[in-house]
């Protein structure tokens, strides 16, 4: 794998040296993805404008090996990213559930690392952490990862980052539908239909999905069904209306691990989010007002030991809503200026409990009972942020966030870049940023852990990084590198409750690079390096990948070669690593003009590894399917 990379990297130089300095092109890669974000800014503006490091990955990257969950391809495509897995659908929740999204070592199963839709944050209520199997690619337009604290914007939980899906939506008059069928190794089905409608002022989203596998192991199942909605108004050039609604309902069985597999452990888990917001664009002011509502219903049989073990007799339960109202106004005073003012509320809510089996009473004594049935907690908070080009080639930006919340008190948060551009084409960014996470209704109020004088957990993030983008936009290859300082951490005290005790100290290195070498083959590449003082779950030290797009008439195919290395499957006194390359491949036909057929494998090296110790992945696994698109 050192080879590959300096081969790379030795590439990009000689290109870089090939190339005029000159060139300018806002286009970042070869593969459909323009410069233009919002996650950084709130407010659409190019990469080339903001301090922080963005990973922007379109519908055509999401889309292209078949998948109905965007966090395989995020693995991929995003530098630092690494999503922990254990069979071919299915990340499921509670004990030895996969899913976990880790970001230079900051963890979303912590709820350190924010999943945003349309800026909305979305988490479990009651645990705080990301439902990994929530986020379709059915829905998706594009994702935009924010490599970084992205708190001044999104406020708490967005101390690692953030992975904001933007959602679909037609763009010109017409009807647009796409059915995907599939099916596969050990009992897969997976089959989604989408219609996209624009006429005049109107516009719908409208997806359905399904899949479902047995996995490679017994007492594995796993199924899943959703549907998205999203109905958009303009009531002129400058105002538009828009509703949306995505529920995702899925029955996930747990096996235990290898050494002590479990029966009767299922989980049924629905998930929904619904937002209702009204949008203005002019020339020097655009905003958003927005309300929303993230809900769940979670069901879980603990199970029992397959050795031997006893059936539960309560099942356990939670429902929780995180609902609030989120207003941001971008106004442009001056020329290269745009100052950004918000406010965000929060009220979350969350209920946690156990009923029997047999009566459907709800349990409330010996080892079942709650420290406390249910909880509400409430955020408010407001933020600026202020972006001005100070020349040509020189662009700052500053913002401060103050964020209440009524149990863990205030927090001030603030971060400040630059962006200098020495040449048309290339950027250098510095900044310096906070990230926080308040506790949550567990840390606080649930099982013996709790402790209701907690307060927020915080880091401070510095990085520096070079962009350049060479041969009119066709080359872009890019170095970062970060250092995370963290403190107020929970950690566990020797009566076993949580305290803010804990620190971090994450520092690492960035590479990436694509090349659109002509109309027919592309290539991209990403490498992360990661040193840990404190060695966490599902991050590797090293993660790498090496993909190839091939497009030759009705035959087109896309190739990828993943290193990980220094994974780490099991942290404390019996630490594990893993060390793995896996390769996987999909090719494309087309049939006819509205007809594709496809096929694809994953992990074609057959290796044998695992990624959460005591929990194999499968081997060689091949997906075959048909697309319509019409």
């Amino acid at each position: 794998m050192k080879k590959i990379i300096q081969l790379t990297l030795l590439c990009c130089l000689s290109l870089n040296a090939m190339a005029n300095d000159t060139e300018n092109n806002d286009t970042i890669t070869g593969r459909d993805i323009q410069d233009v974000i919002v996650t950084g800014t709130r407010n659409a503006t190019t990469a080339r404008n903001i301090p922080f490091s963005v990973s922007i990955i379109s519908n055509s990257t999401l889309n292209e090996q078949h998948r109905q969950n965007i966090l395989p391809t995020l693995t991929e495509q995003v530098p630092g990213l690494f999503v922990t897995q254990r069979g071919m659908l299915g990340y499921g929740v509670s004990t030895g559930a996969a899913g976990a999204i880790n970001m230079r070592g900051i963890s979303a199963g912590n709820g350190q690392l924010l999943i945003l839709i349309d800026g909305h944050p979305q988490y479990q209520g009651v645990f705080g952490h990301s439902i990994s199997d929530s986020y379709q690619t059915m829905m998706a337009e594009r994702v935009e990862v924010l490599r970084g604290p992205a708190s001044v914007l999104y406020g708490s939980n967005a101390m690692g980052g953030v992975v904001n899906i933007i959602t679909r939506g037609a763009k010109k008059d017409g009807v647009y539908t796409n059915i995907s069928l599939g099916a596969g190794s050990w009992g897969t089905i997976e089959a989604e239909a989408s219609n996209m409608l624009r006429k005049g002022k109107f516009s719908s989203t409208v997806a359905l999905q399904y899949s479902r596998t047995d996995n490679h192991r017994p007492n594995m199942g796993f199924e899943q069904y959703g549907g998205f909605i999203k109905l958009g108004y303009d009531f002129s050039q400058h105002w538009n209306a828009f509703a949306d609604i995505n529920i995702t309902h899925f029955n996930s069985s747990y096996p235990g691990s290898t050494s002590a597999p479990m029966l009767e452990a299922i989980q049924w888990i629905t998930r929904g989010v619904a937002t209702l917001g009204l949008e203005h664009h002019y020339d020097k002011a655009n905003g958003r007002i927005s309300i929303y509502d993230n809900f769940g219903f979670h069901k879980i049989n603990d199970g029992y030991s397959a050795k031997g073990g006893k059936p539960q007799t309560e099942l356990f339960h939670s429902k929780d809503a995180l609902a609030g109202v989120s207003w941001y106004e971008t106004l442009t005073l001056l020329p290269g200026n745009s100052i950004t003012i918000g406010a965000d509320y929060q009220h979350i809510y969350g209920r946690a409990y156990y009923k029997s089996r047999t009566t459907g009473e709800i349990v409330t004594a010996g080892k079942r009972k709650m420290q406390s049935a249910h909880a509400h907690s409430n955020e408010i908070a407001g933020y600026i942020d202020v972006k001005q080009d100070v020349t040509r080639w020189l662009t700052i930006d500053a913002g401060v966030r103050y964020d209440y919340h009524n149990v863990a008190g205030g927090e001030w948060i603030p971060q400040a870049g630059i962006v200098a551009r020495p040449m048309n084409n290339g950027e250098i960014r510095v900044s310096a940023s906070k990230g926080f996470r308040n506790p949550t209704t567990k840390d606080l109020y649930l099982y013996g852990t709790a402790n209701e004088e907690l307060k927020a957990e915080r880091l401070w993030n510095y990085e520096i990084s070079w962009k350049h983008h060479l041969l009119k936009g066709a080359l872009t290859y890019g170095v970062n590198l970060f250092l995370i300082n963290g403190d107020n951490i929970l950690a566990q005290g020797p009566n076993n409750k949580f305290y803010n005790t804990g620190k971090i100290k994450n520092r690492g290195a960035e590479i990436e690079a694509a090349w659109r070498i002509n109309s027919h083959w592309s290539v991209n590449t990403n490498h992360s390096f990661l040193h840990m003082d404190k060695h966490v779950l599902g991050a590797p030290e090293y993660k790498g990948y090496i993909g190839g797009n091939m497009n030759y008439g009705k035959w087109s195919a896309t190739l990828g070669l993943q290193q990980l290395s220094g994974l780490f499957t099991e942290v404390g006194k019996s630490e594990k690593k893993t060390y793995v390359t896996l390769l996987n491949a999909t090719v494309n036909y087309q049939l006819m003009k509205q007809l594709q057929l496809w096929v694809k494998g994953d992990n074609l090296l057959a290796r044998k590894y695992e990624i959460n110790a005591g929990y194999p992945m499968p081997r060689a696994t091949f997906m075959a399917g048909v697309r319509a698109q019409f």
